[in-house]
């Protein structure tokens, strides 16, 4: 019997398993956040981009713009492309309707605008550390994926940690390593439409998780405008937060060049100056480490 999973792996290369995975894991990327992360020209990225949907592992679509025009091609997993992945993770195969949902999801979805921009966070880190050799993303793990059972616990750990369900969803958890740091870290993509309060009430779900499983991780609160984050800052001024927290603005970021990388991050309760993400290697705590310090 030809099986299209095996006909199809000889024709894949690392990269184009590494872009599987994400759509599989995140949904949807565009072409411009594809080409970014992974590739060395939007041209390249394009005409890899048309092979992976001629072979049905990728689909796509492109949405209109309010104004006239489109926006450029968002692409999400095809059926073909969910089951590589899923063979390569020794996963159960997905549900025959596994892509048609996922497209049918993005394509009328009211959060998609909230997805690229979480998606676009991590996207940038991966294009930082494909142009810098000495640093690199070392996990990118989804919304979903942060409320699986166990998922940021070690063996050997109580199975009570192990079945904790948090009270919080961050948009994304990250692994950054710069030389011989390493800095595991929480992203709040946030879009202006929660109250500020909202966002300083997720960190008592934070403190408790953290308290669960025994590590303290920075959390990133990526805002929308220099503006949300004087007043975010200012009202964490007076309700000191009860786990590390740094800040930082998009639209700043994208004024002076920079990306979340870069030294764009103020944390909470310092002095304002901008900080590296590796610099928040600082704010990283292990309890359950020996020697007592902190590591990742």
């Amino acid at each position: 019997m030809d099986d299209p999973v095996l006909r199809v792996q000889s024709q894949l290369t690392g990269r184009d398993r590494v872009l599987l995975g994400w759509l599989y894991d995140h949904g949807v990327l565009t072409s411009f956040q594809i080409a970014h992360a992974l590739f060395p020209s939007l041209d390249f990225c394009q005409r890899r981009l048309r092979t992976l949907y001629r072979l049905r592992l990728v689909g796509r679509f492109r949405p209109q713009r309010a104004d006239g025009g489109s926006y450029p091609y968002h692409y999400v997993i095809d059926q073909l492309g969910a089951e590589v992945v899923a063979a390569g993770r020794d996963e159960r195969p997905p549900r025959r309707d596994h892509a048609r949902v996922e497209r049918r999801r993005w394509t009328s979805s009211r959060t998609l605008e909230h997805r690229l921009g979480v998606n676009s966070f991590f996207t940038d880190l991966a294009g930082y550390a494909r142009t810098h050799p000495d640093v690199r993303l070392g996990e990118w793990v989804s919304e979903a994926g942060c409320q699986q059972s166990g998922v940021f616990t070690r063996p050997g750990d109580p199975a009570l940690v192990r079945a904790y369900q948090p009270r919080v969803r961050p948009d994304g958890y990250g692994l950054w390593a710069s030389g011989g740091t390493v800095v595991p870290f929480f992203v709040e993509f946030d879009t202006g439409g929660e109250p500020l309060s909202v966002l300083v009430r997720k960190l008592v779900g934070y403190r408790e998780w953290f308290g669960t499983v025994g590590r303290v991780w920075p959390v990133l609160f990526w805002l929308h405008s220099a503006a949300r984050e004087r007043n975010l800052r200012r009202v964490l001024a007076q309700t000191p937060p009860l786990v590390p927290v740094a800040t930082g603005a998009r639209d700043h970021a994208a004024t002076v060049g920079l990306c979340p990388a870069e030294a764009v991050w103020a944390v909470a309760g310092g002095g304002g100056q901008r900080s590296t993400l590796a610099d928040l290697a600082a704010w990283v705590v292990d309890d359950r480490d020996p020697a007592g310090e902190a590591t990742a």
